[in-house]
């Protein structure tokens, strides 16, 4: 098969994976300028496809030929599509051309498992050395490790990459053992727990010796497919949460199911992508990183699901107006994020502001407060008592429009579509429509 028959296929085969980010790894490239590339850590993000996906890295499979039949994947054994495999001399070669070309700044490589975890992992470790060390390429890799794959090999991997991901893919087990059958939970938790070990262990070796080699600088991730099984949101923010404290992940990677094949067990083929519920999970993963929310506090066992009309932190903070108001010039860090319109940037800054002057709206405004959220929530020099609020007005306020833009269902494998809201010719929000909206949810609240 002709080497770019083969690009076709590999990368259209990885398209469905999230992982196009920032590298958070800063390193240069050889001071004797016989090496390819380096490494910044807010790069890899420059082009984006026609669809949205970021491009800035080469995101391509080793082969897509599967021994696992995953109802949910395009590259299961039973699905009918042409099937290709690189060689590592040919995928290496490949991306050193792009790099060249100014096409990429890095690799993300993963793979079907051609014959076992193993077997396939020792290919896609050759194509990385022959990367490393044939070429000289110092940018940016990103690899999947296998679930099954061998302890030897997860370490093999983490040296070569950057960073490292294992896929948890589905948010319980019960949806693995019916959806992935051939998957076991203990072996996508083992290379994980393995790879923190070694980034643990690396960095105490670094520590020891400044030449040492690193181990997945760059950390590890994850990746969980949202709407292709029934959890709630709920269940999904507390494993993400769990995955957070205990393997001490860099990122967790939400993926709307994509509807492309036909199986009783998933939603229909022109079903829509759950791209709000996403959205919802990105911002309350958000919330847990840098606002220090804990699953808890966003969702519940007595409402397990996202709020379509409003992100986390603005439900939160209607359902805790007792909270509120929050004092600027007197309130703690963390007391300031939790005021939806100030970020942890904003926070900071009015923190260091309130040593020297007495803040008003006007400063808070200059600082980068979203006041037009915020104002509702917080008592300034120039509002001693705050704005009065009830959950009707808050709501009204802080409703918001990618709700209506993105549509407000939340798509599971279960759930009946609700109706959408109305958008004018201009595809802003009917004002009557808004304060409907505001009074069920004042009402639900």
């Amino acid at each position: 098969m002709d080497i770019m028959d083969k690009l076709t296929i590999l990368t259209d085969g990885a398209k469905y994976d999230a992982a196009c980010t920032s590298s958070g790894v800063t390193r240069k490239g050889p001071a004797n300028g016989k090496g390819l590339g380096n490494v910044m850590p807010a790069g890899c993000c420059h082009s984006f496809s026609s669809d949205g996906r970021c491009i800035t890295l080469l995101k391509v499979l080793m082969s897509n030929s599967c021994i696992y039949d995953c109802k949910y994947c395009v590259n299961r054994s039973s699905n009918d599509v042409p099937r290709a495999t690189f060689t590592p001399s040919e995928l290496a070669d490949l991306t050193i051309q792009f790099y060249r070309r100014n096409y990429i700044e890095g690799l993300f490589l993963s793979s079907g498992v051609i014959k076992n975890p193993d077997y396939t992992s020792e290919q896609m470790a050759k194509a990385l050395e022959v990367l490393r060390y044939q070429y000289g390429f110092w940018g940016y890799i990103h690899t999947k490790i296998l679930p099954g794959t061998s302890a030897e090999l997860v370490r093999r991997l983490g040296l070569l990459a950057d960073r490292v991901s294992v896929n948890v893919e589905l948010p319980s087990e019960a949806s693995l053992v019916s959806l992935a059958p051939q998957k076991k939970r203990e072996a996508i938790f083992t290379p994980m727990a393995q790879i923190t070990q070694g980034i643990t262990t690396g960095k105490a070796e670094v520590v020891q010796y400044r030449k040492a080699p690193k181990f997945a600088p760059g950390g590890q991730a994850t990746q969980m497919i949202i709407g292709a099984s029934p959890e709630s949101d709920y269940s999904i923010v507390r494993l993400a949460s769990a995955l957070y404290g205990k393997y001490d992940l860099k990122r967790v990677f939400y993926s709307a199911y994509i509807p492309a094949i036909r199986d009783k067990m998933l939603p229909a083929i022109d079903t829509k992508p759950p791209l709000l519920r996403e959205h919802r999970l990105y911002q309350a993963d958000w919330l847990m990183r840098e606002y220090h929310f804990e699953a808890e506090e966003i969702l519940s066992d007595e409402e397990p699901n996202f709020n379509p009309y409003m992100d986390p932190k603005c439900n939160w903070a209607v359902n805790n107006l007792h909270f509120f108001p929050v004092d600027v010039g007197k309130a703690d860090y963390e007391a300031l994020l939790r005021v939806p319109g100030i970020g942890p940037k904003s926070a900071a800054r009015i923190v260091t502001a309130r040593r020297h002057s007495r803040l008003g709206m006007a400063e808070l405004k200059r600082i980068g407060v979203v006041l037009k959220r915020a104002k509702y929530f917080i008592v300034t020099s120039d509002e001693p008592l705050g704005i009065s609020v009830n959950k009707y007005t808050a709501a009204k306020a802080l409703i918001d429009p990618n709700s209506f833009s993105m549509g407000v269902e939340q798509l599971t494998l279960f759930d009946a579509p609700q109706t959408r809201f109305l958008l004018d010719p201009a595809n802003h929000v009917i004002e009557d429509v808004r304060e409907e909206a505001a009074l069920c949810l004042a009402t639900k609240l």
